[in-house]
């Protein structure tokens, strides 16, 4: 761990469907705002992890949330920064606790308190998705995939922006004292 430099990053999951969620819109007094309709019920689901400090992240979507995709999410982020030491703060979801996890000897994860989101930074990125995708329907997975990707886009393009909508001031504190203390 001393011979690499030390990463902290906040870690979830979010399920995004091919119908999205309703918001408020506006339209003239007395007239109903339209809204379109969709029964079809499939998803995907966003795997994320970001860095409140620098605003690097990795994202993958994959098809369940469960230990195997977990699996798969953390073998790519460790892929991603193979030369650093990542502090991975999470959530207590079944499939990150799950025994049959191999961690990389790189990466160590650190538990928030149950029944806590609104602790884990990568909540707010998730939250600025939604309502960007929201009041759409989409006819595939595939046209989903692809309007998600278009709304990363400009966080990936512009970490600035992902550090001011993650990097709470009490979190960027705390990884300043780790990295004190590394």
């Amino acid at each position: 761990m001393a011979d690499r430099p030390l990463r902290v990053f906040a870690l979830d999951e979010a399920r995004f469907g091919l119908k999205s969620e309703y918001r408020r819109r506006w339209c003239p007094c007395g007239y109903r705002p339209p809204w379109i309709v969709h029964d079809r019920y499939e998803w995907l689901w966003l795997y994320a992890a970001v860095e409140p400090d620098t605003g690097a992240s990795c994202c993958l979507y994959l098809p369940y949330l469960d230990t195997v995709c977990f699996q798969l999410f953390i073998d790519q982020l460790s892929r991603t920064y193979a030369d650093d030491f990542l502090l991975v703060v999470m959530d207590q979801a079944g499939s990150h606790l799950s025994q049959t996890l191999v961690w990389p000897e790189h990466i160590q994860p650190a538990l928030l308190p149950p029944y806590s989101p609104e602790l884990n930074p990568v909540e707010r990125w998730f939250e600025a998705l939604r309502a960007t995708l929201s009041n759409q329907l989409f006819a595939t997975i595939d046209a989903l995939d692809r309007a998600l990707t278009q709304a990363l886009q400009p966080y990936w393009e512009h970490t600035p922006r992902l550090v001011q909508l993650t990097g709470f001031s009490w979190w960027r504190q705390a990884t300043a004292n780790i990295r004190t203390d590394h």
